[in-house]
């Protein structure tokens, strides 16, 4: 039975896993106050490591044409459009773009646009809701009329330039890269059955994708919902963090073409420090909202090697707003099992001695 803080708790997880001469844990923060959509990250991503493309059709949201991580797509830039001012002093909005799906012209469109991801479960095609959740004519409406609405394809152009400031809409993007958070403690390693999963001396989490026998246990295992299997292949695959990169003294690879330093590299605990001073900086220049995710190591998952600084709550990033390990209460359950099984075990030898006297 492993120590219990190796499932959950503060921990240093390369030491942990037996790296006797590992260095400072590396990781990510993104700070997505500065993050403009751009999508070199994800370019740079897919061509250092090779990652097949994963579908250029747009799916109804914005710029947005990846949609979710997947096996072929391990850095994915969300767009969120927000219907409110976009003010540093903007109250945070209060709905989250998870409704339903938009009316039914609209939603055909866009439905219609989706092609074959090639992952599983990844973006199926033709779903209306993946493809147009942004729109507020379904179930995302409030009864009193607020809730997500979609506001059209962005222009070249500030709303209401060309017809006039009477039919201006105010809103804002929130914009993020995410990627595999690297945990702590990591359920997916916990679960895998070969070995494929493994932990580096830098702290990461990095699949070995000869040896993965595609059982997709770490996919329902990762409380982020990161991990996904290619089609035609079987295999599961994800961010390594460009193992092959830190190895060589590299930055990752979606780090380095960042170009307004969103996605920022180093020891996880400068990170963490200049995070903490970000935020503040942020507060006092009025901007209320920014919180970090991720970064403390006594949250559900032992803190994240790729933590995020937010202008809203997670869900509206489609982040879990508290997520657990979920192997954290393995030994409890093996412990109650044990016991069951011994109280079967002495009954049915009660009722043996029993029935023979």
């Amino acid at each position: 039975m492993p120590d219990a803080n190796s499932l959950y708790g503060p921990l240093d997880p390369a030491p942990d896993a037996g790296w006797t001469a590992a260095g400072p844990r590396m990781g990510f923060f993104t700070d997505t106050s500065v993050c403009i959509g751009c999508k070199a990250c994800e370019v740079a991503c897919k061509e250092w490591n090779a990652v097949p493309e994963s579908g250029f059709d747009l799916l109804g949201m914005s710029y947005d044409n990846t949609g979710a991580l997947t096996a072929n797509s391990w850095r994915h830039v969300a767009f969120v459009e927000q219907p409110a001012p976009a003010g540093p002093r903007t109250a945070t909005f209060a709905g989250n773009p998870t409704g339903g799906s938009a009316g039914a012209t609209s939603a055909a469109v866009a439905a219609g646009t989706g092609s074959a991801s090639g992952t599983s479960p990844g973006v199926p095609p033709g779903d209306a809701d993946a493809a147009a959740r942004m729109a507020g004519t379904g179930s995302s409406v409030a009864p009193d009329g607020t809730g997500t609405r979609f506001l059209g394809m962005p222009g070249a152009a500030p709303p209401g330039r060309g017809t006039g400031a009477e039919t201006r809409t105010d809103f804002r993007w929130l914009m993020m890269s995410d990627v595999c958070k690297h945990c702590t403690h990591a359920a997916c390693l916990d679960v895998c059955p070969t070995g494929s999963l493994f932990r580096t001396e830098f702290g990461t989490v990095v699949v070995q994708e000869d040896i993965c026998n595609g059982c997709g246990y770490c996919i329902s295992a990762c409380p982020y919902g990161v991990i996904d299997q290619r089609r035609g292949d079987g295999r599961a695959w994800k961010c390594t963090l460009c193992y092959d990169r830190l190895g060589a003294g590299m930055t990752p690879a979606c780090a380095q073409a960042c170009p307004t330093e969103s996605i920022q590299y180093g020891p996880l605990d400068e990170l963490r420090d200049r995070a903490v001073q970000r935020v503040a900086t942020l507060h006092e220049r009025g901007v209320p909202q920014a919180r970090l995710y991720g970064h403390d190591p006594t949250d559900g998952v032992g803190g994240d090697g790729a933590f995020f600084l937010l202008l809203d709550e997670p869900e509206v990033y489609g982040l879990p707003p508290d997520p657990v390990v979920t192997t954290r209460d393995l030994p409890r359950m093996w412990r109650r099992a044990g016991l069951a099984a011994l109280a079967m075990t002495a009954a049915a030898v009660a009722a043996f001695v029993g029935g023979s006297s």
